[in-house]
C-alpha cells in the first residue's frame, strides 16, 4: 500500500544498533530529527523532555489525530546473532520500540506524501521512557500535548500473534502500574553484638513476609492484581549489622480501589514493622500507568481500517493483559486505542517474548503497522463521534 518497507527496516536496524535508555536518547533523537527534516515535516520538543512531536497539516487543527511511538530500550545484554545487534554493552531493544519508532517514521513519510489530501492535522508523537520509572507519556501530558489532540492511537509488536495479524482488546485491556520503594533505617553494630544495633535488613525481611500474608488474607481472591517485590538489598559487609535496606516492587491491577487498598496497607505494614524493631521506614510510591482503556468505538474504527490492509481473517481479538503501558496516560485525557501488530514467525525463530535477551521479531510485518496507521487517518480524518 503506502509503506516503504526498505526504509522502515533500514531505520529499525540503525536504531537497534544504538539502544538508549529512559530520557537519555541523543542518537535516537538525532535520527528522528534527521528523518523529519528530510521529509520536510515540522516538529517541536516543547511538550516534554527528550520528546519530539512531528506535525502534518499544522493549519488543520480543528481535528487532530495523534500517533504515538516509544523510543527507549532496556538494560539487557543482547544474545542474538543479528548482523545489526546492539553495539552498546548491556543495552538492547528487547521490546520492539526500535520497530515502533521506525514504523512511525514510515507513517510520517506516507502521510507527508498525501498531506494536501488530508482533512485533519496529524501529530506524530515520539516518546521517551516508556520502560523507565518516570513515565515519558506523563511528561508529555503534563506538557499540554493532549490539549492539541482529539484522538490518539499507538501500536505494539506482539509475538503472541502470527506475523501480519492485527489485534485489539476493547475496553480495559492492560493493568495499571504502580512503583513502590520502601527504605528501612536502623543502626550498625558488630555482627557478634547484634543486640547493640538495629538490623534494617532483618526488618525488611519481616516486612516482606507480612506483606505476603496481607495479600493472601486481605485481598479478594477474584481481584485482578499482581504485586511483586523485585529487589531487596541491604548491608555493606558480612560482619556488620545493616543500618539500611530497601525493597523495590511493582503493583498491577484493573481496579483502582484494590490499588489504593494495597498501597495503604503496605505503608502501614512497613511503618509498624519498623516500629516493632526500633527502626524507621519510608515509603515512596508513584502511579506510572493507569488502566489502558481502549475506546470501543475507536477500536472498531481501527479494526475496520486494519481489515482493509490485512483482510478479515487476520483480525484478532486480544485478551486483557496484566502488563502495563504508559500509553494509558494519554487516554486519561482523550479517547484512543492501543493495538497489537503480530510479529510471531516460528520459521524465522521469532517466538521469544519481550524483555528477553534473544528477542526477535518478523520485520515483514512492519508495512502492515504503518499502513494500518495511515488507513486509520484516512478513514477518520473527518472526525469520530463526540
Amino acid at each position: 500500500m503506502w509503506a516503504d518497507k526498505d526504509y522502515i527496516i533500514s531505520l529499525r536496524h540503525e536504531l537497534h544498533e544504538y539502544p538508549e535508555i529512559g530520557f537519555e536518547l541523543p542518537k535516537t533523537l538525532a535520527l528522528v530529527k534527521r528523518e523529519l527534516d528530510k521529509l520536510g515535516i515540522e516538529y517541536t520538543a516543547k511538550y516534554g523532555e527528550s520528546s519530539i512531536v512531528g506535525i502534518i497539516n499544522p493549519d488543520k487543527s480543528h481535528f487532530t489525530i495523534g500517533i504515538r511511538a516509544d523510543m527507549d530500550a532496556l538494560l539487557i545484554e543482547e544474545k542474538t546473532d543479528l548482523p545489526f545487534k546492539s553495539k552498546i554493552k548491556g543495552q538492547m531493544h528487547a521490546c520492539g520500540h526500535d520497530a515502533h519508532t521506525a514504523m512511525l517514521l514510515g507513517t510520517a513519510k506516507a502521510l507527508k506524501s498525501m498531506e494536501d489530501k488530508l482533512a485533519c492535522r496529524v501529530m506524530l508523537v515520539f516518546q521517551p521512557s516508556e520502560e523507565g520509572i518516570r513515565s515519558g507519556a506523563e511528561e508529555l501530558v503534563n506538557g499540554g500535548l493532549m490539549d492539541e489532540i482529539d484522538v490518539i492511537i499507538g501500536l505494539h509488536i506482539e509475538n503472541w500473534l502470527e506475523s501480519g495479524t492485527v489485534g485489539v482488546c476493547k475496553g480495559a485491556s492492560m493493568a495499571s502500574s504502580r512503583n513502590i520503594r520502601i527504605d528501612f533505617n536502623g543502626k550498625t553494630a558488630h555482627a557478634t553484638l547484634p543486640q547493640t544495633g538495629v538490623d534494617a535488613l532483618a526488618c525488611a525481611v519481616k516486612c516482606y513476609n507480612s506483606i505476603q500474608y496481607m495479600l493472601t488474607r486481605e485481598i479478594d481472591p477474584f481481584a485482578k492484581y499482581v504485586y511483586s517485590i523485585g529487589k531487596l538489598e541491604g548491608g555493606t559487609s558480612q560482619n556488620i549489622i545493616a543500618d539500611h535496606s530497601y525493597m523495590l516492587s511493582t503493583l498491577r491491577t484493573f481496579d483502582m480501589k484494590v490499588d489504593e487498598y494495597i498501597t495503604r496497607r503496605i505503608g502501614e505494614i512497613a511503618e509498624n514493622t519498623a516500629r516493632e524493631v526500633g527502626a524507621t521506614a519510608t515509603v515512596d510510591t508513584s502511579l506510572k500507568a493507569f488502566v489502558v482503556y481502549n475506546d470501543p468505538e475507536i477500536s472498531d474504527k481501527l479494526l475496520a481500517s486494519a481489515q482493509k490492509i490485512v483482510g478479515r481473517e487476520s483480525i484478532a481479538e486480544m485478551p486483557a493483559k496484566m502488563s502495563s503501558e504508559d500509553f494509558s496516560q494519554y487516554l486519561t485525557k482523550k479517547r484512543g486505542v492501543f493495538f497489537r501488530l503480530g510479529t510471531r514467525n516460528e520459521k524465522k525463530g521469532c517466538v521469544t517474548l519481550p524483555h528477553n535477551n534473544d528477542f526477535l521479531i518478523d520485520e515483514d510485518a512492519f508495512p502492515i503497522g504503518t499502513d494500518t496507521c495511515v488507513q486509520f487517518v484516512l478513514d477518520s480524518m473527518n472526525g469520530i463521534g463526540d
